[in-house]
């Protein structure tokens, strides 16, 4: 069987767990502080702090801006439930807006519009790793105000006119989940772009303590200072993503090589019209996170999906909109119909996608465009 994902090991990960196991650092270590300054010489960031996943990084997101009961975030409805979840942990109210049907990604002209007296953030998405129109949007959260939080889960690596994306909100949050390029199992990543809020950030992450001033001989008091929790992450997890932070150009070489494969291969049928491929801005210097295609309909796609099981290919679907889950309905509200979203959410096919990817990839395309081309 073909995966849908597999984690690439540099073979460094073992190495340098054994020598965190041996510091007998909890969190905070030597690691981590590589991690770090890595990540912030890659994005330009004034500061970058590791947690505990994405999602907790969003999550201190939503406290650092002061998000408050009946505040209004603006957020695409095509994107993982932790987009939603941080801020409405605070009492926030997502404002669903709909995609752009080309890149998925949040559609720009319909922000403004979404915009009332109680809208606090806009949250862009960058799906599949590819930039959303950051110029655009923080012309609009500069006219009223707003701060801009990215969503980056999916972008190391990836870069929109010689730009890191991540490095235009006041605040983003790096994924570096089992099914991400760059990978520690489970962890994550707060980009500060604004240095007003560091400081907090650093309480927020130890459960509200003063602990990280503590420790760096800068307070001479270890006490509770305001809300948190506990988002720092063990030093033995940031061993295990410095080996890849090592790797990641090779990483991104080799994916970057499937996924052009990819586009290539299945061009010709798509002139045919059979189907939608995956497209990325020209001046996007690509991580290739991930290659889809959009069937015309949800029936032809499910039976896509089922027929190249049937190959031992494991292909997958992607989210379900928000706006149309049973607690999307429940705690957020939509601006206008979201027509593209309801459309490519049952229309979506992501393949395999891996760094050895390559050895198997003619028997992936061989067997998709048959299949293709006898169901449609």
């Amino acid at each position: 069987m073909i995966p849908f994902n597999k984690i690439y090991l540099t073979g460094k990960e073992k190495l340098y767990i054994e020598k965190a196991l041996n510091t007998q650092t909890a969190g905070d270590g030597n690691y981590t502080n590589k991690c770090s300054k890595w990540l912030e010489t890659l994005t330009g960031a004034h500061k970058v702090l590791l947690t505990t996943s994405c999602t907790a990084a969003l999550e201190m997101a939503a406290i650092l801006i002061n998000i408050k009961p009946g505040d209004e975030v603006i957020m695409p409805s095509y994107t993982f439930v932790s987009t939603a979840n941080a801020f409405v942990l605070r009492g926030a109210i997502p404002v669903f807006i709909d995609v752009y049907e080309n890149d998925l990604n949040i559609n720009v002209e319909n922000i403004e519009k979404a915009i009332t007296k109680k809208t606090r953030a806009i949250v862009p998405v960058h799906y599949a790793g590819n930039s959303c129109k950051m110029e655009k949007i923080k012309e609009i959260a500069n006219k009223y105000s707003l701060f801009i939080i990215e969503d980056a889960a999916q972008c190391i690596m990836s870069f929109h006119n010689g730009k890191h994306l991540g490095s235009t909100g006041d605040l983003s949050a790096f994924s570096f989940h089992q099914t991400k390029n760059i990978s520690c199992g489970e962890g994550g990543a707060l980009v500060i772009n604004n240095p007003n809020l560091f400081d907090r950030a650093e309480i927020i992450r130890e459960k509200g303590t003063n602990r990280s001033q503590y420790l760096k001989k800068q307070s001479n008091l270890y006490t509770w200072l305001d809300i948190g929790s506990s988002y720092l992450p063990s030093d033995i997890n940031a061993a295990y993503l410095w080996a890849q932070l090592e790797g990641s150009k090779f990483i991104t070489s080799k994916r970057l090589k499937v996924w052009k494969n990819y586009k290539e291969s299945f061009s010709y049928i798509e002139k045919e019209g059979l189907i939608k491929v995956q497209t990325v801005s020209s001046n996007q210097g690509y991580n290739a996170h991930l290659f889809y295609i959009l069937l015309k309909d949800e029936i032809l796609r499910n039976k896509f999906i089922k027929d190249m099981y049937k190959k031992n290919i494991i292909c997958t679907s992607h989210y379900i909109p928000l706006h149309s889950s049973p607690f999307g309905k429940k705690v957020g509200k939509t601006q206008d119909d979201l027509k593209v979203t309801d459309s490519i959410s049952k229309r979506i096919v992501r393949l395999p996608m891996w760094v050895d990817l390559d050895k198997f990839q003619n028997k992936i395309i061989d067997s998709s465009i048959k299949i293709i081309q006898k169901l449609v």
